[in-house]
């Protein structure tokens, strides 16, 4: 199928990446029948080299994958999948199954690596932190701080100073991730509720006011 270049076992790995981030979720190995399912149904569907059957990503967990598209490498014995992700891909729970650090600098920085940081702020308290002191007010002081920096970054973009609405950004993006935090909101929540809007110019709040 599609001239690919399946191995011994007839398979194919297929790395499985977050369409809205770009992240890569996790590698599972499919087969000529279970890539036709995929391809028919748009949901991701595996072989399991281990249980030797095919298997229906979230087919139990309810944690599917739909898929946005589909390419292979150069050498066509590889894919990679562009899916719209309804939940984790771990089985752990985790949102990508790539959460193991073998090397890791400091100069690297993610959205997810930020978030588990200020949540590791809040279950362990360190004196002189700003961000522990942020939970120690509470949600109040977070809210304020929040709709202070929004004002940042309108202020900042009105003024046409590119820099300076980076900067107040960077602030709003902070102070938002410790509300979420506090309230108790996971990234894969947000993640979730913009995969269901497919659409990203579907005006959601301005049909729920009409």
């Amino acid at each position: 199928m599609f001239d690919l270049k399946y191995n011994a076992d007839g398979l194919i790995p297929a790395i499985v990446q977050d369409h809205f981030t770009g992240k890569v979720l996790m590698l599972a190995y499919m087969n000529e029948e279970s890539l036709k399912i995929s391809i028919d149904e748009g949901k991701t569907c595996f072989y399991s080299r281990s249980r030797k059957e095919l298997w229906r990503k979230g087919a139990t967990s309810g944690n599917t994958q739909e898929i946005v598209s589909i390419k292979t490498d150069c050498d066509r014995d590889t894919l990679l999948i562009d899916v719209i992700k309804n939940g984790p891909a771990c089985h752990t729970g985790s949102e990508s199954c790539f959460f193991n650090d073998i090397k890791s600098g400091d100069e690297a920085f993610s959205y997810e690596g930020l978030y588990k940081m200020l949540l590791d702020r809040k279950l362990n308290k360190k004196e002189g932190s700003y961000t522990t002191y942020l939970f120690e007010k509470g949600i109040d002081k977070i809210l304020k701080k929040v709709g202070e920096e929004c004002t940042e970054v309108i202020i900042g973009a009105k003024g046409g100073d590119k820099a300076e609405a980076v900067f107040e950004i960077a602030d709003l993006i902070y102070h938002i991730t410790v509300m979420m935090i506090e309230m108790g909101i996971s990234l894969d929540e947000v993640t979730t509720e913009l995969a269901k809007r497919h659409v990203v110019d579907h005006k959601v709040k301005q049909e729920k006011m009409q």
